[in-house]
């Protein structure tokens, strides 16, 4: 796809994912990216417009977007979307005619969506392994909040584990994946334990849901899936991972509250590194940083492909903002 070869896909055939994922490399082997392409019924355009918003998106807890492909043969897509999702993108539109495939690349690290984790690690994560995820995606889902930014993608299968902490990916999956205003359950590729009341009932993507979500990817880390019984959840995590599931969006803390909640106080803490208190040796099982080393070994092995037909021109992607 444009300048990149596909090497392997990132997530099990089957398996549920709020878009497609898979590892790519320049032909000449300089680069190595982790490329996103939508699921089949998601628009492409908006696919597209989603991820040029989602550069916005900047922390050591977000999977940048470095590159995007606009699908070919559509207008109007080059705008940026609204991250509240107020509105759609951008600028002069026209018919859409055929199309190639939208796609966006994130500079490629050893990681695994959180389902395989939890399928390698044989279970659900320690409590402080889990506490160590939320706190990270709690600071990045603040910063984002305060630059009046919605995620609008967080799900189990969005998060990525990597050595040094989570990343989060699959920006305005929600938006992308359904019109706004129609009911949104079932949509593609996205848990429905992880999509806020509000929104499953046609409500626009809003920071609390960010939280309703991430709070269902607690749970799902914490006991297996994303609507446990309260007694399920370990009881250490019991009380703020339930505020975060609450229905009504004015009793969930904010992403900042959930931050200062799972990160222990310390003598100096900040905003700035308070998940970081956290993700010291040894945060993430054995099982899974074994299962980093092999996948980075296999992917350093990993012969490029015959070169295939192009179907989406290299100057449709567009080089990162300087």
């Amino acid at each position: 796809m444009g300048p990149y070869r596909l090497i392997t896909r990132l997530d099990p055939p089957g398996t549920a994912v709020p878009c497609r994922r898979f590892v790519a490399r320049t032909p000449d082997g300089a680069r190595t990216v982790l490329l996103s392409t939508p699921l089949p019924g998601t628009d492409p355009a908006r696919f597209a417009a989603e991820a040029t918003a989602a550069r916005h998106m900047l922390g050591p807890w977000i999977a940048p977007v470095t590159d995007v492909a606009e699908p070919t043969g559509v207008a109007g897509v080059a705008g940026s979307a609204d991250p509240t999702g107020s509105a759609g993108p951008t600028g002069p539109t026209s018919p859409p005619g055929p199309t190639g495939p939208a796609w966006y690349a994130s500079p490629y690290v050893p990681a695994l969506p959180l389902p395989v984790a939890l399928a390698v690690h044989g279970g659900p994560l320690p409590e402080a392994t889990v506490r160590a995820v939320g706190a990270a995606l709690a600071e990045a889902l603040a910063a984002a909040h305060s630059q009046g930014l919605t995620h609008a993608g967080v799900s189990p299968a969005a998060v990525l584990l990597t050595a040094d902490g989570p990343r989060l990916s699959c920006f305005g999956a929600v938006r992308a994946a359904a019109a706004d205003g129609e009911p949104r359950t079932g949509l593609p590729g996205l848990d429905p334990g992880a999509l806020a009341p509000e929104q499953a009932s046609g409500g626009r993507p809003r920071p609390p849901g960010d939280v309703f979500a991430l709070g269902a990817v607690l749970a799902y880390a914490a006991t297996g899936h994303t609507v446990p019984e309260r007694e399920e959840l370990p009881p250490a995590l019991r009380e703020v991972v339930s505020s975060c599931l609450a229905r009504d969006p004015a009793d969930r803390p904010t992403a900042g509250a959930l931050m200062a909640s799972l990160a222990p106080p310390t003598a100096h803490q900040t905003v700035l590194n308070s998940a970081g208190t956290l993700l010291t040796p040894g945060w993430l099982p054995g099982r899974v940083i074994a299962a980093l080393a092999r996948q980075s070994a296999e992917l350093l092995a990993a012969e490029l492909p015959e070169l295939p037909e192009q179907t989406v021109p290299a100057e449709h992607a567009t080089p990162a903002r300087a």
